[in-house]
């Protein structure tokens, strides 16, 4: 094993203070929860959870304990028993949580990795705000020796700066092989979920593309996250009130939210409740609000929920597959901000997370260098299983992304040609939802609209092509898709957009090149086989 020879230092989950809060219970010392109350009545561990001993025993070095929210109750990382470990990244924001402290120690560079608890979102999110790797694995690590907040869906996770430890832990904790990796076939942008993101889609999504472009030579694939789930997770309509913004623009992905926020509301009652109600701590309002708030919950419609996100997301992505989606709604709040308090705020940001918490995928959160001097970050999401897949992904990804990264912050495109180019792609979907709708003329005027905004895009012109078609309009058909392949010579689409334009105005030859050209660059292409047959036989 790796981790018998090369020893890495290791944080298990909250330190600062002489009194020591964790979840991960360490032999000799209180579990104290984040709470002062729960240290009070509770008894030095005897035992050390099985993750701390293995990661020891394979040669990790365990140096402390960190801080996280009260109870892991909190996504923001404060916590007024023991302070709010401070953001290395942005000193005057939030460090996330609730594995808040060990986010931070990765961050601040005393360990090369730490470990922390993600239920929903616990090491994600203070991963995304402190700008450091974060991995939330498929329901596949030992939760023995942890205080559970809610049973179901709780994991371990881990953070590091370094990539190659990201993968190494993964590698002792979920006892995967060392084999060749393969690389990923087919990577997801999910454009409704960057909508939520109040960071300039472009400044998000750019890095990814332009890195699976030059590692993997291919595209990415846009999809509508919410029409999806819509269509494969029937059972999420039981959850569509279950909060406040029930009227949201996205309804399946917050009922999917509200189906997680009950599950871990209802387990977390079921855990400690007894002790709330014994003790009678001075738990923080905020936690004691959440609680206090009435409905049942339905434990088989729910479990159908987690069944059916899990499903959804497999076929989606498959064995090599790839969901690209915000970790978190942008900046991380400034310390004592109105969004803490939010429940706008906090559902769209539960929302994300949701994702992998109800259907059990696994989830790493990305740095992408910074807006407004804070850290910012995407997520990379494979299927549920497909931990090794992603950890090896990363590998092969993170240096070609950190190069766009630094690409895109020494770029001198100027702001206002960036927001022409993010009004561009919002033109051209909405021409992409004229087109589906049948609007033809409507759609049409959107491409336009995209191409006076940025004109150096190929597909804003092959689309406009296919519109000009459904219009009989063959020459300005013919015109774009030509403005398309100037742009793009690789730009399938549009040969086979131009040939038909060709052939309905009489061009037959120039047609038939057209589609040999397709062919070319795609052998499996039915529409040009089928139209090569076709005129061959009308004009041999």
């Amino acid at each position: 094993m790796v981790f018998a020879t090369v020893h890495y230092s290791l944080v298990i989950e909250i330190y600062a203070k002489p009194l020591l809060a964790i979840r991960l219970h360490v032999s000799g010392y209180i579990t104290s929860f984040g709470s002062l109350e729960w240290a009070k009545t509770h008894d030095t561990e005897t035992q050390t959870s099985p993750v701390v001993s293995a990661l020891v025993n394979g040669g990790a070095i365990c140096v402390g304990k960190t801080v996280i929210d009260e109870m892991a109750y909190s996504i923001h990382g404060e916590n007024k028993h023991f302070d709010t470990p401070t953001n290395p990244a942005a000193p005057d924001r939030v460090p996330g949580g609730c594995s808040s402290g060990s986010a931070v120690a990765v961050a601040g560079g005393m360990v090369d990795f730490a470990l922390g608890i993600d239920s929903i979102g616990g090491v994600r999110i203070p991963g995304a705000y402190c700008g450091v790797l974060a991995f939330r694995p498929s329901h596949a690590v030992s939760s023995g020796g942890v205080i559970p907040v809610a049973p179901s869906l709780d994991t371990i996770g881990w953070f590091a700066r370094d990539p190659s430890v990201l993968r190494r832990v993964g590698h002792l904790l979920l006892n995967l092989p060392y084999i060749d990796s393969r690389p990923p076939r087919q990577f997801y942008i999910a454009d409704d979920c960057f909508e939520l993101s109040k960071i300039p889609t472009r400044r998000l999504t750019q890095v990814v593309i332009k890195s699976v472009e030059k590692l993997f030579g291919r595209q990415v694939t846009r999809v509508n996250l919410e029409n999806y789930l819509a269509s494969k997770i029937p059972s999420l309509r039981n959850y569509s009130n279950g909060h406040k913004n029930g009227d949201s623009k996205f309804p399946s992905l917050l009922a999917l939210c509200n189906a997680m926020r009950s599950l871990h509301k209802r387990e977390f009652k079921d855990q400690h409740m007894e002790w709330v109600n014994s003790v009678k701590p001075a738990v923080d309002a905020r936690i004691v609000s959440n609680l206090s708030e009435d409905g049942d919950l339905d434990k088989d419609g729910c479990q159908d929920a987690r069944n059916e996100a899990r499903k959804a997301l497999g076929q989606l992505l498959k064995d090599d597959g790839i969901l690209v989606i915000p970790t978190a709604l942008g900046c991380p709040p400034k310390l004592n901000a109105k969004e803490l308090s939010s429940e706008s705020y906090n559902s769209q940001t539960l929302c994300l997370s949701s994702l992998a918490s109800m259907s059990g995928c696994c989830q790493v959160s990305i740095p992408v260098g910074t807006h407004d001097k804070c850290p910012i970050s995407v997520s990379f999401i494979a299927r549920h299983g497909g931990d090794r897949f992603l950890l090896d992904t990363i590998q092969t990804m993170y240096a070609t992304i950190q190069e766009q990264v630094e690409i895109l912050a020494k770029s001198n495109v100027s702001s206002k040609q960036a927001m022409n180019e993010e009004a561009a792609e919002a033109a051209k979907e909405k021409g992409n939802a004229s087109f589906k709708e049948k609007q033809w003329q409507k759609a049409v005027n959107f491409y336009t609209e995209a191409i006076k905004l940025n004109g150096k895009v190929a597909t804003y012109y092959s689309n406009r092509a296919a519109a000009f078609l459904e219009l009989t309009n063959y020459r300005q058909a013919e015109a774009d898709c030509t403005s398309a392949i100037d742009l793009d010579p690789k730009i399938v689409k549009a040969y086979l957009r131009r040939g038909t334009a060709r052939e309905m105005l009489g061009y037959f030859k120039e047609a038939v090149e057209d589609f040999n050209h397709a062919l070319v660059l795609e052998p499996m292409n039915k529409t040009a086989g089928v139209a090569i047959n076709r005129l061959k036989k009308l004009f041999p």
